[in-house]
């Protein structure tokens, strides 16, 4: 919880990972029963659903040639540095492409094992941007007028809630995601529950209800089942090559600070709006930022969401394409 205190995005995630990681370096911790981190991808798949406003495809359709600008400059951006990454040989496989896409970090990293990448440095590219990403967007936000106390949301862990409709999404997780591991569909349980909780939410058949607790529990056991598959070998490649990842993301986000720039000469829309939009780092840390300032939430969002469906729908075919280029 410290990290959450401190409102590192992704920090229920990050820290049990952290701990997981020592610990499995130094030979001691348990591992987590499959079972339970494929239930736990599913809670995440729900909840990145539950993201997704019914108005969502009307407002991309509205204004397309932006938002097709948008997702697909940034795209375009990060596969072009992670094909230089793989072309270098700084990791094997598809493991530099996974970990240089703009989708969701969590989806990105749960991916890639089913894709040839390797999950545990896939993990190390996606926070070290999501941390970056984070930390530049707050500093931003600071120079046009926001304080970090301004932008941290207080969040009540055990809210008053529907425990049928909890009991019912807790159900659909848990089976969703096991049928999509038993199915053996690449990236099944989290895409699967995903898509599951996507019909659910647009058409309002049931709501979907994930206390903040339960997502704690998600997060934390993901972070730890992707730790402790890190070894001492992993961890000394991963360190040998921070420098150049973290060159990559820096250039990432000043690649995608000059978009922000074209798209408000181009809509005269407010530079903190089009930075935020257009910014690679985790929607979540993106969200707690616009959400308490003076921005166009719903156009921040859509553009988050957008790119996010188009990174999880085309990654594994751009994985495979820009692997081969690169050898």
């Amino acid at each position: 919880m410290a990290l959450e205190w401190l409102h590192l995005p992704a920090a229920l995630l990050l820290g049990p990972m952290a701990i997981a990681v020592i610990l499995a370096v130094t030979g001691g911790g348990v591992g987590t029963p499959r079972w339970g981190f494929v239930i736990a991808q599913g809670v995440v798949g729900l909840m990145i659903s539950t993201s997704l406003p019914p108005t969502i495809f009307g407002e991309i359709a509205e204004q397309w040639p932006i938002f097709v600008a948008g997702v697909l400059s940034t795209a375009i951006a990060a596969a072009a540095l992670g094909w230089l990454m793989a072309r270098a040989q700084i990791f094997p496989g598809t493991t530099a492409i996974w970990g240089s896409s703009p989708g969701a970090a969590s989806v990105m990293t749960l991916m890639s094992e089913s894709y040839g990448g390797d999950m545990r440095l896939v993990a190390f590219m996606q926070y070290i941007r999501v941390v970056c990403c984070a930390l530049v967007a707050t500093v931003v936000a600071r120079v046009m007028g926001v304080t970090p106390a301004d932008a941290a949301l207080e969040i009540v862990w055990f809210p008053d809630v529907s425990w049928p409709a909890v009991l019912a999404t807790a159900a659909i997780a848990a089976g969703v995601s096991l049928l999509g591991a038993k199915l053996r569909i690449p990236g099944g349980p989290m895409l699967l529950p995903l898509a599951v909780g996507m019909v659910l939410n647009l058409s309002g058949l049931m709501p979907i209800v994930l206390p903040p607790w339960l997502l704690a529990i998600s997060y934390a056991v993901i972070g730890w089942g992707i730790g402790m598959r890190f070894t001492p070998d992993v961890i000394a490649h991963a360190a040998s090559t921070f420098p150049r990842v973290l060159m990559s993301v820096l250039s990432l986000i000043a690649i995608c600070g000059v978009f922000a720039m074209v798209l408000v000469a181009v809509t005269g829309m407010d530079p903190l709006s089009a930075y935020l939009a257009t910014s690679p780092g985790g929607a979540d840390s993106v969200a707690i930022i616009a959400a308490s300032t003076k921005v166009d939430v719903p156009f921040v969002m859509t553009m988050q969401i957008a790119r996010f469906l188009f990174v999880v729908i085309t990654g594994p075919a751009t994985a495979r394409l820009l692997s081969r280029a690169a050898r």
